[in-house]
């Protein structure tokens, strides 16, 4: 038996990015991972592979819209879906093969297969039985599905987010339940690709539970762009064949009243549930929460000595850098060290076009709380940069302070490059700055970046470009 400072189950972004940092701070680690690459559901499945379709299917929206605004004349590309999908899986290889170089250049053993947690400080791949002094859970998450809709992602007609990655065809029509994260992006590369799509939603908003200015901007915009959607919808099945699928759904309004769409595919995206099967935790009395979660304290122990455990298979938002952060400051518990998450200042991001990007509180929670505030707001259309690339149609920034004190409460950003934008908020906030800290800060001419600075003015005496 080899014996291990950590082994980490799982070599997904919290997993690795433990592992990495394990061994940084001389660890001896070892990671269990069963896929035939590292790198989890992120890298394979999930966030690497969609933004490469996402990017492929804007060139194609770009070339079919804009170009010719801009004198780029000519015939516009068709789709070669194969070679699509093989970009997409060139973009996974470059992914996870980076992640097992990283393994080798670290010293980080690799056991392939599924791991089984015997006991404190054993878990058994295969036949083999391995000594660690901990034992760190970062299993993951897989898509969770609705009663009465089977998904089965071989048949390509019924598919979760893994399915909808690799279909054999572009549809003509595609149904999507749920207008999360998943479900907008993956019909934002459906419907560029000539799809005609329609959302079914529960809710009466998209992005649940994000902000409320953002949410009715957003919907707008997809709107424009030519996706459907259908709010308030209560799906009750789908009725599949080979080839096509029924989609049965009534309204909150018209309960009584059943509707049926029909389609090629349905894409079934109603969120994601942590996965732990397998590894044993009934048998070892792991204290789990309600909702099918690893209970842990704030160092992310569980109730067993030894044991840790972080990411998607623990409370929080399900995001793969926030897994990440908990992978790193559990290696630095283990070492000995202080590991810290600061959980308020986590940035959640939507990568259509434009994107969108949150951070901190909402204006609805902090108004809960009875909290008094001030909100600057800056809408694209002032920006110089966003104009000349055709993104500055809807789009802003909003930033929410404490009216008091000017500290930066919240924002949202939706517009070009958002993902990348949020950050600055969220260092903004880390160090507790006043919304007038980053009015004071020259931004460069001209960049989208202005828009952030325009907001925080805004939260003074006003923006200048508006």
């Amino acid at each position: 038996m080899s014996q291990y400072d950590v082994i980490i189950i799982g070599a997904g972004p919290g997993g690795y990015v433990s592992a990495i940092r394990c061994a940084q701070l001389g660890l001896k680690t070892a990671v269990v991972e069963g896929r035939e690459t590292l790198g989890g559901t992120c890298l394979n499945v999930g966030c690497i592979p969609s933004k490469a379709l996402l990017h492929a299917s804007h060139m194609l929206h770009e070339a079919e819209h804009n170009f010719a605004a801009m004198g780029l004349k000519g015939k516009s590309p068709s789709v070669d879906w194969k070679q699509m999908k093989t970009y997409k899986e060139e973009t996974i290889g470059q992914n996870t093969g980076g992640i097992e170089f990283l393994f080798k250049k670290n010293k980080i053993d690799w056991l392939k297969g599924y791991g089984e947690i015997e006991a404190a400080g054993k878990v058994k791949v295969g036949d083999t039985t391995y000594e660690t002094k901990n034992i760190v859970i970062a299993s993951g998450s897989v898509p969770s599905s609705l009663p009465g809709v089977e998904v089965d992602n071989d048949k390509g007609v019924v598919v979760d987010s893994t399915g909808a990655l690799d279909l054999p065809k572009v549809p003509k029509k595609m149904v999507v339940i749920g207008a999360g994260v998943i479900g907008l992006e993956l019909g934002s590369v459906y419907q560029r690709l000539g799809s005609e799509v329609t959302v079914v939603e529960y809710m009466d908003a998209v992005c649940p539970g994000m902000d409320a200015d953002v949410q009715r901007s957003f919907k707008r915009i997809l709107e424009k762009q030519g996706l459907s959607f259908v709010m308030g919808a209560a799906v009750s099945g789908v009725d599949a064949t080979k080839t096509k699928a029924k989609v049965k759904y009534a309204t909150k309004k018209a309960p009584d009243d059943e509707q049926v769409i029909d389609a090629d595919v349905v894409l079934v995206a109603t969120g994601r549930k942590p996965y732990s099967e397998g590894l044993g935790l009934d048998k070892l009395g792991i204290t789990m929460t309600d909702r099918g979660q690893i209970a842990t304290d704030g160092q992310w122990k569980t109730n067993i000595p030894g044991i840790y455990a972080i990411g998607d298979v623990i409370e929080g938002p399900m995001l793969a850098h926030k897994a990440e952060d908990e992978g790193m400051a559990v290696a630095e518990v283990i070492a000995g060290k202080h590991g810290h998450v600061n959980y308020g200042v986590i940035p959640g991001v939507v990568y259509t076009t434009p994107e969108v990007a949150t951070v901190g509180q909402t204006e609805a929670a902090l108004k809960a709380e009875g909290r008094k505030l001030k909100i600057g707001k800056f809408m694209f259309m002032g920006n110089a940069r966003a104009k000349a690339v055709h993104q500055a149609e809807g789009g802003f920034v909003k930033i929410i302070t404490d009216k008091e004190t000017d500290r930066v409460l919240g924002a949202a950003i939706i517009g070009p490059a958002a993902g990348d934008m949020i950050h600055e908020l969220c260092v903004a906030m880390e160090f507790g700055a006043s919304a007038q800290d980053i009015a004071l800060t020259c931004h460069a001419h001209p960049t989208y970046s202005e828009a952030v600075r325009e907001a925080a003015l805004a939260c003074g005496d006003g923006p200048i470009h508006s």
